[in-house]
């Protein structure tokens, strides 16, 4: 598939500090890239480079066939970028905006209405008449944003932290932005800090971390990196935790944790020993529930819980930075 951002030994420093450092990233053509990491990892940076605004101090960058250096002007004509702060004026609708981002584009009067018309209608504004943009939800001005950023219809989109400071439905509405942008033809680069973001809309995903790479795959990749699912239930009778453990064990796994709970779940009894919460890693298959809940019937245990809980890109990207919770100490539970 062709590539449409191609990125080899990136690296740009400031004051002696780097800030990216020896970064290699792929995006294919037609598909979301998500890059992930905490504050100060590198990616507005990685974005500023990509998009010709900050020269890189080695490495070289190719986005759309051309080298950022060497072919600045063909990058630009071939790139959209949304950044993190809106750029439309809130005086004007939704249309007049549109209209003067194209006439800044150099296209005339004619096919500057034309053109905002058309984004209109790609972004779901279209019934939004001459209203201000001041009168605009957070999710509408975001989608303003967006439009504005494809009047030259891009091959690569850049959207750093697109939805910040959304709420859910605005959170929402970009979204479906984004992904008709894509089955339009689009390729998209995203950063954001958001996790649900980069599983619902990422085809893959690169995760930094001070500057450098530190994972990169698809989304279920990074999960199933990481430990993949867990099947966690409460056992009824503390002294049968580990005979249940063994149970599960000889049933679904190769290896099992378990650890007290803090409480019984409702229904413990009252003075009684609280239940045991068990944990234990299982390879997703059809039928892994039923499986576990006849051999613990055929032994006898009773349970007061089951689920089977997926790992969440949260918990890998916890992991991958080293960010996740420190661990409890032995008998008390994470």
């Amino acid at each position: 598939m062709e590539t449409a951002v191609r990125a080899t030994g990136l690296g740009k420093s400031y004051g002696g500090t780097a800030v990216l450092d020896d970064v290699d990233l792929d995006v294919r053509a037609g598909t979301v890239c998500a890059l992930l990491g905490p504050n100060g990892a590198g990616k507005t940076t990685a974005v500023r480079i990509m998009t010709t605004l900050v020269r890189p101090d080695r490495g070289r960058v190719e986005v759309a066939g051309h080298d950022v250096v060497r072919e600045p002007r063909q990058v630009r004509r071939r790139i959209g970028l949304v950044g993190q702060q809106p750029a439309v004026d809130e005086v004007l609708g939704a249309r007049q905006n549109l209209e003067l981002f194209a006439r800044l584009h150099h296209l005339d009067r004619r096919a500057a209405r034309r053109r905002a018309g058309e984004l209109l209608d790609q972004v779901g504004l279209s019934d939004t008449g001459d209203r201000p943009v001041q009168q605009f939800s957070g999710g509408m001005r975001r989608r303003l944003d967006l439009a504005a950023g494809l009047v030259l219809a891009p091959r690569v989109l850049f959207l750093d932290e697109p939805t910040t400071g959304l709420d859910p439905a605005g959170r929402r509405d970009v979204w479906d932005a984004v992904r008709a942008l894509v089955a339009a033809g689009t390729t998209v680069l995203l950063t954001t800090q958001y996790l649900e973001e980069a599983e619902q809309l990422a085809d893959d995903v690169c995760v930094l971390d001070a500057g450098r790479v530190v994972a990169r795959g698809t989304p279920a990749e990074l999960t199933a990196a990481v430990g993949g699912d867990r099947l966690e239930l409460v056992v009824s009778d503390p002294a049968r935790a580990a005979e249940a453990v063994s149970v599960v064990e000889r049933a679904l796994v190769e290896r099992a944790l378990a650890g007290p709970a803090l409480a019984g779940p409702p229904g413990a009894a009252p003075g009684g020993p609280p239940p045991v919460r068990v944990t234990v890693p299982v390879a997703r298959r059809a039928g892994a529930v039923g499986a576990v809940v006849r051999a613990l019937d055929a032994a006898g245990i009773e349970v007061d819980d089951l689920a089977l809980r997926p790992t969440t890109l949260d918990e890998a990207y916890l992991r991958i930075t080293r960010r996740e919770p420190a661990e409890a100490p032995a008998g008390v539970p994470a």
